[in-house]
C-alpha cells in the first residue's frame, strides 16, 4: 500500500498551493491569484487544487488566515518578550522589522494592497491594526506610561512603520542600525544602551563599527 506522501505527491500540498499563490500575490496582485495560473506554475492538475481548498475563496481566506497569523501573531510576541527596560522592548518589537521571518513586509504590502479592492480584506487589516496597536499599547503600559501616552507612543512606533512599508522604503542594513538607537529613544524616551544594542546586533548578525 502506498504512502500517504507518495498518494498526495502528484498533486503537492497545501502548503506548496498556498506558497505559490503567496508568490503570485506578491508579483501581481490578487486578481493574478487564480486556480489554473497556479496549476500552471507548480506543473500540476487544475483538479489537484481542490484536494486541498474548496474553492478560490477558500485559498484566499487560507492566505489572509497566514498573513494574519505571521505578522500580527510574531508583533503580539514580540512586544510581550521579556525585556528590562523599555528601550530594550522596543528591539525586541525592532526584530520583527528586520527579521522577514518574523514579520513579512512584501507580504503586509501585498495584502494592504489588495484591501483596496476588497471591503471584507480592509475590514481584516482594520482588525489586525487595532490588535497591533493594542499590544504596543500594552508594551508601553508595562513600562509605566499612562494610558494616552502609551497609545500615542504605540501609534507612532506602528505608523511610522506601516508607513516604511507602503512607501516601500530601502535601507542597508548598516544604515538602518544606525537609526536605530535614535527611533528606539524618540519612541520610549530612554536610548537603548550598549549591552542591549550588543545583543540586538547580534540576533540580525550585524557587526556594529565604532567611528571616531
Amino acid at each position: 500500500m502506498e504512502s500517504k506522501e507518495t498518494e498526495s505527491g502528484w498533486r503537492g500540498s497545501r502548503d506548496l498551493w498556498l506558497d505559490a499563490a503567496q508568490a503570485l500575490l506578491l508579483e501581481q496582485g490578487v486578481d493574478a491569484v487564480r486556480i489554473v495560473p497556479l496549476a500552471k506554475r507548480l506543473n500540476l492538475s487544475r483538479t489537484s487544487f481542490y484536494w486541498f481548498f474548496k474553492d478560490r475563496e477558500a485559498l484566499l481566506s487560507d492566505l489572509l488566515t497566514r498573513w494574519r497569523d505571521k505578522n500580527t501573531g510574531s508583533l503580539e510576541r514580540q512586544c510581550a518578550a521579556y525585556a528590562e527596560t523599555a528601550a530594550e522592548a522596543m528591539l525586541n518589537v525592532f526584530d520583527c522589522w528586520l527579521d522577514q521571518s518574523l514579520f513579512d513586509a512584501p507580504f503586509e504590502f501585498a495584502v494592504r494592497s489588495w484591501a483596496l479592492q476588497s471591503a471584507d480584506v480592509a475590514a481584516e487589516v482594520e482588525a489586525a491594526d487595532a490588535v497591533r496597536l493594542a499590544a504596543l499599547t500594552a508594551l508601553f503600559k508595562r513600562f509605566g506610561q499612562p494610558s494616552v501616552e502609551a497609545d500615542v507612543r504605540a501609534r507612532t512606533v506602528y505608523l511610522v512603520q506601516i508607513g516604511y512599508i507602503s512607501m516601500q522604503a530601502r535601507e542597508d542594513l548598516a544604515t538602518r542600525m544606525r537609526r536605530i538607537p535614535s527611533y528606539v529613544e524618540i519612541f520610549t524616551g530612554r536610548r537603548p544602551e550598549a549591552r542591549e544594542l550588543a545583543r540586538f546586533h547580534a540576533r540580525h548578525g550585524f557587526e556594529a563599527v565604532e567611528t571616531v
